[in-house]
């Protein structure tokens, strides 16, 4: 019998897009592999810039079982310290490599906040978007992605962590602007994935808050992802640097494959998929 981790709701909203249905149709959440082909990323800033060693990690997560590839060219860093780049800046780190990678067969989804830069990736192949803003950065991307029939990821984001707000109101908030910017603008509701953005606008309490809480997201009929991959918060419970927090980021994504997510972004492929295979055989046998 093959192994499923529930997923509330989802029945319910098959997706419109082939690309994300065939994402989704697994029986255990796809695997979503971080591809940043930039140089100050928190974790793996500089390795993959440059184009050759891009596409042999593109080519190492696949072998690994990722089901998409996520290609950002500007470092979101989620705890402070970013540089903003421009678009033009971003191009040019995608178009050595941006296309190569599309020609290997899994969908990739471009990283990026500006509608300019994912009309071009979706001009060389690239499926879908994954905005760290949830639309509401640039007034042009919801028009572009309804425009393409795109299916986009929509990331709960802040400018800034508040520990004195409800962080679970606030992610739910947050995510209705953005499904109300969705709707007028054409998208369709079946290609929103939402994600409650690990680490971004956040403390580290409220980033475990929002894991343990991920069920309430279900409310919103949408699938989830989770990110929380080398995180921060991990090292405020157990001490250590980005590469050495690949247990932690394992606890917190079987935790939220338990709560319903079903894609989950993380920079260590084979483990994750090991770890989620495993965790989903084991549940079917209660």
């Amino acid at each position: 019998m093959v192994a499923t981790i529930s997923s509330p709701d989802l029945a319910a909203s098959p997706a419109e897009h082939p690309a994300l249905r065939a994402i989704l149709s697994k029986p255990y959440p796809a695997v979503m592999g971080v591809l940043n082909v930039t140089p100050d990323s928190f974790s793996d800033g500089g390795q993959f810039i440059a184009p050759e060693r891009a596409l042999a990690q593109a080519r190492r997560m696949i072998a690994e079982g990722a089901d998409i590839i996520d290609v950002g060219a500007e470092s979101t860093r989620p705890y402070g310290g970013t540089q903003p780049v421009s678009a033009e800046m971003e191009l040019r780190r995608l178009q050595p490599v941006l296309a190569d990678i599309v020609s290997l067969g899994v969908p990739v989804s471009i990283d990026s906040m500006k509608s300019d830069v994912v009309a071009w990736a979706l001009d060389k192949g690239a499926m879908i978007a994954n905005d760290v803003w949830g639309l509401q950065h640039d007034s042009g991307m919801a028009e572009l992605l309804a425009a393409r029939n795109a299916p986009v990821i929509v990331m709960h984001n802040r400018d800034r962590a508040d520990p004195a707000i409800d962080i679970m109101k606030e992610i739910a908030a947050f995510f209705a602007r953005s499904l109300d910017i969705a709707a007028k603008a054409g998208i369709r509701h079946e290609n929103i994935v939402l994600d409650p953005g690990i680490g971004f606008g956040k403390t580290h309490e409220q980033s475990m808050i929002a894991l343990a809480r991920l069920t309430e997201l279900s409310s919103f009929g949408l699938p989830l992802l989770v990110g929380a991959s080398r995180k921060l918060f991990i090292a405020s419970v157990s001490p250590s640097e980005p590469q050495q927090r690949l247990a932690g980021s394992i606890a917190a994504h079987v935790i939220a494959a338990k709560g319903g997510a079903r894609i989950i972004r993380t920079h260590d492929v084979s483990d994750t998929v090991q770890s989620l295979r495993v965790a989903a055989a084991i549940w079917e046998k209660r």
